[in-house]
């Protein structure tokens, strides 16, 4: 049976947020990698949760509170996915360093891989 949403999404939201706190000033992740990071809920499946959760992440995203480095969370292809704020996205991203060629952020550059220390890195999860 497709999920719409988490099971219990007050729990999965707390998880994505405490997940994109960790992402540095001048990094960015990908929804899906986020997604992956954090274990399926109860009762998914694997298949399921990897179909579904980028989305529930980006639902997460949209009602995070304050303190949570939203603009940090990008789509896959490294682009900040078109909707109402995403000019500001790219500014307070842009304020933090990462660049844009175009539209789009060089993932192997800017791309969070949290079991490396935060240093320009030749090899990365993308």
């Amino acid at each position: 049976m497709p999920f719409t949403s988490p099971p219990n999404p007050q729990v999965f939201n707390q998880q994505v947020w405490d997940l994109v706190r960790q992402v540095p000033r001048g990094r960015v992740a990908t929804y899906g990698q986020i997604a992956l990071m954090l274990p399926p809920p109860m009762g998914v499946d694997f298949e399921a949760y990897r179909a579904m959760a980028p989305r529930w992440v980006g639902a997460a995203m949209a009602a995070c509170p304050d303190d949570v480095p939203w603009q940090r969370i990008i789509n896959s292809q490294g682009k900040i996915s078109e909707r109402p704020g995403a000019e500001r996205q790219r500014a307070l991203l842009e304020e933090e360093g990462v660049e844009f060629v175009k539209d789009k952020i060089d993932l192997k550059k800017y791309g969070w891989n949290p079991n490396e220390a935060d240093q320009p890195r030749q090899a990365t999860l993308f």
